[in-house]
């Protein structure tokens, strides 16, 4: 039995949810659509991610179990935290919280070095988002986190790519969007 490919749906789960909170740390939507963002991660970014990264896991692939779920999780914890805790807890704290985020984020990123430059490049501006909107947190500069904002779009973007590449070279059977071969070794092969 063939198992279908659940990294589409992981991908835009998390695409599409960060691409909606990243426009209103950038900006572009006001604080009220907050409880839109929050309904998005619970549901698409939370449970649909989560639920990937299970069918990875059954499927034998660690990096994107591990990912497809800890994200799902990131979004539910998200969730709960804006609709229920958020106003008692300190600033410095929610910057310790996304700088958490972005070590994990960066321990996943050195992992994709050996994978597709696409998957490369969403960990690479992930990490660099979490650090922005964590230290405009604990330094108190609101301009981190609007730039934070636009890390977060290109990172969305780059997720959407691969998720559209996935199901679309899928479909037609032959490379129609490019991923990116995956990079270099960082150990040499072993000798045969």
């Amino acid at each position: 039995m063939k198992l279908a490919n659940p990294a589409p749906l992981g991908l835009f789960g998390f695409s599409l949810t960060t691409w909606l909170l990243c426009l209103v740390n950038a900006g572009f939507l006001p604080g009220t659509s907050v409880p839109l963002v929050l309904a998005m991660a619970i549901a698409f970014g939370g449970t649909a991610q989560f639920c990937a990264g299970l069918m990875e896991m059954a499927k034998g692939n660690s990096f994107g179990f591990v990912a497809f779920c800890s994200y799902g999780a990131f979004w539910w914890s998200f969730a709960l935290f804006v609709e229920f805790f958020a106003k008692d807890v300190p600033a410095a704290a929610v910057g310790q919280y996304l700088l958490a985020w972005g070590a994990f984020t960066f321990a996943m990123w050195i992992g994709t070095f050996a994978l597709n430059r696409a998957l490369f490049l969403i960990f690479l501006a992930l990490w660099i988002t979490f650090a922005l909107l964590g230290l405009a947190n604990l330094l108190g500069m609101p301009s981190l986190g609007t730039l934070g904002g636009y890390g977060g779009l290109i990172t969305a973007l780059i997720a959407f790519y691969l998720a559209a590449a996935e199901i679309i070279n899928e479909a037609h059977g032959h490379t129609v969007l490019p991923i990116g071969a995956p990079g270099a070794r960082l150990t040499p092969a072993p000798a045969e």
